[in-house]
């Protein structure tokens, strides 16, 4: 989930859709029971691209007489304060996500999640039965022990107005990550060839939107890395921060040099004049590149110009191009009938639903790789080789997003949107604002890793 746009770009859906608040998870005193039955709920956030399984349920109940599924929701903002207030009611929903501000590691380490392993393995459970990559399958593991089957694969993609690139005089950038022509130098010697710049909003437009990972991952594009080594063995808590180092350092002089140094790249400001109700300003027609999280693709009907997709230049960290958003389903620590909700979630992997979620949805990206040549062939105007190769590429030089992999994310993430504000208005140099990044998280991650 870039982890910001993601949910700018979900908040779409909710203007549409009305919030439903979480009561009432579960049947109350005959524990979902009814008739031989058993009722399992799914809690999801209140927007049509997850509350279609609702459309789902019939079929699934017909094949399992004897399980009942309902849906319960709640807008975005609410969804995590939902979820815990249900929790420590005692009326916790059986399956949902990290829809919200937190991620799989914050939910593992609450001791929220059920370990699946020993339903997985006397059900012989194989993930390339729903050809699942094992590394995708592998993310949500800790200790070898399962604790979440993946759903959606997103990734970073580079979405392109092919207009403004025809107006340019230039060549469409490549979908082969093995291009080597492709670098990010090139990137910005493009962008520098498509920004017009004017004080005249109606007339200024920008090449590039580098919208690469969380404000606190975006420095590994560039080989720096925020925190330490140990972070991803030991649950999700890094037991050093690295603001200080001068990798780090540099990799945000280069990300925020974009705007104020080579002032290719948007002000916020201006992204905010442009966005609209989409909350993206790519859509606006007046940026050039954007590299975002591939759920933007599901809008590329609606765009006003033609658009293309390309792959994510080639960095300073040779090893990751790509961030990868993969939502998994948990089955809740809580949940009395685990069996019964692990057996809606093998539903909904089956490449069969698989592919009737990606139109019910509107374009969610299905985990099962069966299912995906359909995915790739949804978008009108883009060639679905393209977008495989693109897909394949992300896949192959990609790392999980920050906030799934990092305990207690939303509280550092908030942190770093709070401090480093006055650097992307132009108002503090990256030297000033990382020494006291730097000092607030140490404390921060001191005080909630105890």
């Amino acid at each position: 989930m870039e982890f910001g746009k993601r949910k700018a770009f979900l908040a779409l859906s909710l203007v549409m859709a009305s919030a439903s608040v979480l009561s009432a998870c579960s049947d109350g005193g005959d524990s979902g029971k009814s008739g031989g039955t058993v009722t399992i709920t799914h809690y999801t956030i209140d927007s049509p691209d997850r509350t279609f399984v609702e459309k789902l349920i019939p079929d699934f109940e017909k094949k399992h007489p004897n399980i009942k599924i309902k849906v319960t929701k709640a807008p975005y903002e609410q969804f995590d304060s939902k979820l815990q207030s249900a929790i420590a009611a005692k009326n916790a929903p059986d399956v949902t996500s990290h829809y919200g501000y937190g991620g799989f590691m914050e939910y593992y380490n609450k001791g929220m999640l059920t370990d699946l392993s020993a339903i997985m393995q006397a059900d012989g459970f194989k993930s390339s039965d729903y050809n699942i990559p094992d590394d995708v399958m592998n993310i949500y593991k800790v200790d070898g022990k399962s604790y979440g089957i993946p759903l959606n694969s997103y990734v970073t993609v580079m979405l392109y107005n092919k207009d403004l690139f025809d107006k340019a005089g230039l060549p469409y950038p490549p979908t082969d990550y093995n291009d080597k022509s492709w670098t990010y130098d090139k990137m910005v010697e493009y962008a520098a060839k498509l920004t017009v710049d004017s004080t005249d909003m109606n007339k200024a437009q920008y090449g590039l939107d580098f919208g690469w990972g969380e404000r606190d991952q975006k420095p590994q594009y560039f080989g720096g890395n925020v925190y330490s080594d140990d972070t991803w063995k030991n649950g999700g808590k890094p037991t050093a921060i690295n603001l200080n180092k001068p990798e780090v350092i540099e990799a945000y002089k280069k990300i925020y040099g974009l705007i104020w140094d080579k002032k290719v790249s948007p002000t916020p400001a201006f992204s905010k004049s442009v966005s609209g109700q989409f909350g993206d300003p790519f859509l606006s027609g007046k940026i050039g590149m954007s590299v975002v999280g591939s759920w933007s693709l599901a809008a590329s009907s609606d765009f006003n110009f033609k658009v293309g997709v390309a792959a994510v230049p080639q960095g300073p960290n040779s090893k990751v191009r790509s961030v990868l958003y993969v939502d998994p389903l948990f089955v809740l620590k809580d949940s009395k009938h685990p069996k019964e909700a692990y057996e809606w979630i093998k539903y909904l992997i089956t490449a069969d639903v698989q592919e009737k979620s990606i139109e019910l949805s509107g374009g969610n990206p299905p985990v099962n790789q069966k299912a995906a040549e359909k995915y790739y062939s949804n978008f009108e105007g883009i060639d679905p080789k393209q977008i495989q190769q693109v897909y394949d590429g992300a896949f192959k030089y990609g790392f999980e997003s920050y906030n799934h992999m990092i305990s207690n994310y939303s509280q550092i993430n908030e942190l770093f949107i709070n401090e480093l504000a006055s650097v992307e208005n132009g108002d503090k140099k990256v030297e000033e604002a990382l020494p006291v990044i730097q000092d607030k998280l140490t404390k921060l991650l001191e005080r909630v890793n105890k």
